[in-house]
């Protein structure tokens, strides 16, 4: 039997591309998304959300849908050196490209278009989503649950600026943003090459930067 889903909102990201997006949801709290619901939801269709502090966001890995799938990965936590069953990670280069987020619900805007506000956001710009639910901590949080190759927070680099790149002229929230997004040290697992310089797009900026051992050097920030 086949489905189709159709996607009910756009996320509205920070995030312009893959690469830098944070690797889980929640790591990155000054990462601020908005979700648009399409013209046809309402007001009603949000009705009672506003009174749950967490919202499950379903969508698709749009950004790989031509990429395909395999069966096994190599997941970022493992040092890209071992494989895994798909299944058993998060990647996604899934059989259907479905992804799940657990984000902090700031707030809702009732206008035309409805808006959700969230943080800790790990969704590229441009996102569908095809659904929301409130996150049910009596039913949903598992503390004691075991968490196979995943153990713990992934370990942040140290993020320094140069000085006189222009970074006194970006808002707190911005220079947090792209600070606490390097700080997940978003290079493939393999790579470590310390002279290399990364481009990262975020927001309406280009961010360049460098990574030696435990430590990320913003180098150069410029407007797209």
């Amino acid at each position: 039997m086949t489905y189709t889903i159709t996607p009910i909102a756009t996320a509205r990201s920070p995030y312009k591309q893959k690469f830098g997006v944070a690797r889980q949801p929640g790591l990155v709290p000054a990462a601020e998304v908005c979700i648009e619901l399409n013209p046809e939801f309402t007001a009603d269709s949000v009705r009672g959300l506003e009174h749950f502090d967490y919202v499950w966001i379903s969508f698709i890995f749009h950004g790989v849908l031509d990429e395909g799938w395999a069966q096994m990965v190599r997941p970022p936590r493992l040092g890209g050196k071992q494989k895994m069953g798909v299944f058993a990670t998060r990647s996604p280069h899934r059989p259907n490209h479905l992804g799940l987020s657990l984000l902090k619900l700031e707030r809702i805007e009732t206008g035309k278009p409805v808006h959700l506000h969230c943080s800790g956001a790990d969704l590229l710009d441009g996102t569908p989503i095809i659904d929301i639910k409130p996150y049910i901590p009596f039913v949903e949080s598992k503390p004691d649950a075991l968490s196979g190759f995943v153990s713990g927070k992934p370990e942040e680099l140290e993020v320094v600026w140069l000085e006189n790149i222009g970074a006194e002229n970006l808002s707190e929230s911005t220079q947090n943003l792209i600070s606490q997004s390097i700080a997940q040290d978003p290079r493939p697992a393999y790579q470590n090459i310390p002279e290399r310089i990364y481009v990262m797009n975020i927001e309406d900026y280009e961010v360049r930067f460098q990574i030696e051992g435990n430590h990320a050097t913003v180098i150069e920030i410029s407007v797209v």
